[in-house]
């Protein structure tokens, strides 16, 4: 069985495929001096990308995790979340507050979809 790797950098790649699923590794905003809700935005949109790039869309995800710095935020999330995924989609979704990896991250999401 074949695993393919895409965006590979030097400790992780963004996704890996293997048997008909991606994995999506978490994914941060690029520019961090914004609220929880446009790095929300930003995230969704590296995600967006990185399905386009392994053959699979918005309609094809299992479940996704988000961790933020700040749990009051989920609410600011929530709103941003259901309007990315489309109507009758519904997925299987945690969040939990969590310490990010660095501090000006307010928000990380990752995903499981399928190919």
């Amino acid at each position: 069985m074949q695993i393919k790797c895409y965006e590979n950098g030097k400790r992780v790649s963004h996704a890996v495929v293997h048997n008909g699923f991606v994995f999506l590794t978490g994914q941060v905003a690029d520019d961090t001096n914004q609220n929880v809700k446009s790095q929300a935005k930003q995230i969704f949109a590296k995600i967006d990308n990185l399905l386009n790039q392994v053959g699979s869309d918005q309609t094809k995800i299992l479940s996704f995790s988000i961790w933020q710095a700040d749990h009051i935020s989920c609410n600011e999330e929530s709103g941003i979340g259901a309007a990315w995924v489309p109507n009758g989609n519904t997925l299987a979704r945690a969040c939990a507050e969590a310490k990010l990896a660095y501090p000006q991250h307010t928000i990380e999401i990752g995903l499981v979809a399928v190919v």
